[in-house]
């Protein structure tokens, strides 16, 4: 290296962070928001406090600062048991938007293992803005507990909502109970392709990010059944109120509803 260099480069080692507070607040969102942002929502966030840098500066400080969001995949839950009874056409053919809430609705089953034993999540989402309409969560896929979670979603309907409920072709939705239960709510049943997650892609991409953000990447060893039942929960009920969504305009589901009046 140059004599010039060297000093160049020593010097400007020397000189104030002049991004030393800016350094500090981005690991602060970064951790209250349990390492799930990058840089964008990072950036959205800043914004919101009326501090206004640019994206590549964020990004930059978040890889100095080594504050890296890391997911991997994992094979994911089925209950395809075959076909036993007749399933519900596919009426939403991968059209996953909606322009208002309670139109269409996403249902499937996911499987957390840990050395404790295997916990199991059941949500009902709303196509609209991404909302956790109801959840469910238990030790066995069983249809107690996709029954209840379809109870409690059913509860938050006002009058003349009537969902489309979208879901695989898992026994849990050709059940008796299951099945009544639409009809008396007045409920359209679909159904996707056989072996065919694309056909609910909307739902799976929402169990990876649960998985990305809240499972992955971390021991579970030592952590009881009930213990964690409890943290997803947590975490479901920050996803909702808290967990800004950029295509929301940098807002959780349920303030983007408050900005529209949908919500109280």
């Amino acid at each position: 290296m140059a004599r010039s260099s060297y000093f160049y480069h020593r010097g400007l080692a020397l000189l104030p962070d002049k991004y030393e507070k800016l350094r500090q607040r981005i690991r602060e969102l970064f951790e209250e928001n349990k390492k799930t942002y990058g840089y964008r929502r990072i950036h959205a966030l800043l914004a919101q406090e009326n501090t206004h840098i640019s994206e590549k500066v964020v990004r930059r400080i978040m890889f100095e600062s080594d504050l890296v969001v890391i997911g991997k995949k994992r094979r994911r839950y089925s209950s395809y048991q075959g076909e036993k009874v007749p399933a519900a056409d596919n009426l939403i053919e991968r059209n996953f938007h909606a322009d208002a809430p309670n139109v269409k609705w996403l249902t499937d089953i996911t499987e957390f293992a840990i050395p404790a034993g295997k916990i199991y999540l059941s949500p009902i989402i709303d196509c609209f803005d991404g909302l956790i309409v109801s959840w469910a969560i238990g030790t066995s896929p069983n249809a107690k507990m996709v029954n209840s979670m379809l109870d409690q979603a059913t509860k938050t309907l006002k009058g003349g909502e009537h969902p489309l409920v979208h879901s695989d072709r898992g026994t849990h939705y050709r059940w008796p109970g299951w099945i009544s239960r639409m009809l008396k709510a007045g409920l359209t049943q679909s159904m996707s392709k056989k072996g065919c997650p694309p056909d609910n892609a909307a739902c799976e991409g929402f169990f990876g990010r649960v998985k990305n953000e809240m499972f992955y990447n971390r021991s579970w060893a030592g952590v009881s059944i009930n213990r964690f039942i409890d943290i997803l929960h947590r975490y479901l009920v920050w996803y909702n109120e808290t967990r800004i969504k950029m295509s929301l305009g940098a807002k959780s589901p349920l303030q983007y509803r408050r900005s529209l009046g949908l919500a109280a």
